[in-house]
């Protein structure tokens, strides 16, 4: 599957440690006869998650759906948690690292992502100097050196706050960038927080969720209509061809609701 999609060698292959022997030792061994190389350049193993300091499993209960993350249904958390912090919160352990996934430690986890999301928002509205008092492009370099040290997010997570101090003392008045730093800070920011690390710009992802709830709240109209009207082709139409797109209408006695 891999040689049919990606070719006969790719550059990363990620998977957990439990799997190094014998699933990826055999996975080398059946490419290399088949096609006489390594198919891999880089293998990534990831370690294990623990859950309040032990082994998660299922037959004790010590255990944690993605799902209950977001919902907020586990009663190891203290409440629902966005996707964006969930993926922040485990970024901050290196990948070859346990995670011990504490709801204390996602509570800090979502504080920092805000301090990290609000220092973005400032960013935007600073204007540049004639001169540079910060070390812009010594900074930058510090985010490259992180991410081609074994991919450590850690790091690059306390440098891009260092990247938000930056932001903070300009906003303040006790620090000043030329033109050309500020770009470098702004775009450097923004490109390993969403583009290397993979957070979703929440504020718009809300905008864009908020006027797809009124669309659908718009249709469910509409089938409320046709139904009153006994036009159940067009009721059932709506009906099928949001399932389609992955919405589901439930109807109750205190009317239609939907989840997407």
């Amino acid at each position: 599957m891999s040689t049919k999609y990606l070719g006969e060698t790719f550059d990363i292959h990620g998977g957990g440690m439990d799997l190094k022997f014998p699933h990826h030792e055999c996975e080398i061994a059946q490419n290399e006869a088949c096609t006489g190389h390594s198919p891999v350049n880089y293998w990534m193993h990831a370690n294990m998650l623990n859950l309040n300091g032990k082994k998660m499993s299922k037959s004790t209960g010590n255990n944690l759906l993605p799902s209950e993350i977001y919902s907020g249904g586990s009663p190891f958390l203290s409440k629902a948690f966005s996707p964006n912090v969930a993926r922040f919160f485990m970024m901050q352990a290196h990948y070859r690292s346990i995670l011990d996934f504490t709801d204390d430690g996602i509570l800090a986890a979502e504080k920092g992502f805000n301090r990290l999301i609000e220092g973005l928002d400032i960013l935007k509205n600073l204007h540049a100097s004639a001169t540079s008092t910060l070390d812009v492009a010594s900074w930058q370099k510090n985010c490259y050196d992180a991410m081609n040290d074994d991919f450590n997010t850690p790091i690059l997570i306390a440098t891009l706050f260092e990247g938000i101090r930056f932001v903070n003392l300009i906003n303040d008045g006790k620090e000043t960038l030329n033109a050309a730093d500020l770009k470098m800070l702004s775009e450097t920011l923004n490109t390993f927080t969403f583009d290397v690390i993979g957070i979703k710009n929440e504020k718009s992802s809300a905008d864009h969720s908020g006027k797809l709830e009124d669309v659908v709240e718009m249709l469910i109209g509409m089938r409320n209509e046709a139904r009153a009207n006994k036009n159940f082709a067009l009721s059932d139409q709506i009906r099928d061809q949001l399932s389609e797109l992955g919405i589901q209408l439930k109807d109750g006695k205190d009317g239609t609701t939907f989840s997407a």
